[in-house]
């Protein structure tokens, strides 16, 4: 009987499906969304109590279409990772996908996801994810200025013939600008946890397929892979198998890669759009 690593079977105990849960969005986002929120709502509220004529009914119909807009683009994006998958929630789309089916996550301008589209097949899909945004240039420029600091401090130190251990070195080193600007350090960030969470899956996987031999009907609910099917034992030999190897394929780590679009969100833009297309027309 296969014996299951102490992670593996703390993960497998988990019932609740919010165990784990992460979310990641842009700060900035979320303070745009509000901030028109208040203004918008602001706006209206005049309108609709001084104004009595069709341009501000115009005005009430561009506002409440560019609302939508900023719903969609600047509060809805987010990434939610759990402990079956990662969700990445675009303007219009959202993509679900099992741990097990990240391949890479990496920065470009934006959180980039790379995924199996199917277990079997190792083609994959990159998809970006509006949530979180990476300035290369801003990075450069960060490390430019932090050589330049660096540099300045080390002419400073060989003109005052300090040595690298003096207190004087120590201070012109403390008060050198950060390599990376907060905004990337947290990408930077994102990504290393996600990135941890789809190696562990990926490990386990490899585990359960190269070493589990389980068979009878507890196999039948088991992915079936060359592995498996050599550890099938002979007819009337007792089946053994443990409980977290059951649990682990209830996880939800082996969903493809799952696209939808989201009807709220298309809704968002697309009834304020024919209301403010009909309140022209008028």
């Amino acid at each position: 009987m296969g014996t299951v690593p102490a992670g593996r079977e703390r993960r497998a105990k988990r019932d609740d499906p919010k165990d784990g849960l992460q979310t990641y969005r842009s700060p900035t986002g979320a303070v745009v969304w509000w901030v028109w929120l208040l203004f918008a709502t602001a706006n209206l509220i005049d309108l609709a109590v001084q104004g009595r004529d069709h341009i501000s009914l115009v005005a009430a119909a561009i506002l409440v279409l560019a609302t939508g807009i900023a719903y969609v683009t600047a509060q809805r994006p987010r990434i939610i990772a759990d402990d079956t998958g990662v969700t990445i929630r675009n303007p219009l789309r959202d993509y679900h996908v099992g741990w097990a089916g990240v391949t890479k996550v990496d920065l470009a301008d934006l959180l980039r996801v790379h995924a199996r589209t199917s277990r079997t097949d190792q083609q994959t899909k990159v998809i970006s994810a509006w949530a979180v945004h990476y300035s290369r240039r801003r990075r450069l420029v960060a490390e430019n200025r932090m050589n330049r600091a660096t540099a300045r401090a080390g002419a400073r130190r060989s003109s005052l013939s300090l040595p690298y251990g003096s207190r004087g070195y120590g201070l012109a080193n403390a008060l050198v600008t950060p390599a990376t600007p907060p905004d990337e350090a947290e990408a930077e960030k994102i990504v290393r946890q996600l990135s941890e969470r789809a190696t562990a899956a990926r490990a386990e996987e490899a585990w359960a397929e190269g070493t589990v031999p389980i068979a009878g009907p507890i196999a039948d609910a088991l992915p079936q892979t060359p592995q498996t099917a050599r550890a099938a034992p002979e007819a009337g030999q007792a089946t053994e198998a443990t409980q977290a190897d059951v649990n682990l394929t209830g996880t939800g780590w082996f969903e493809p890669l799952k696209s939808t679009w989201s009807q709220s969100a298309i809704a968002a833009v697309i009834i304020p759009a024919l209301i403010l297309l009909l309140v022209a027309l008028l």
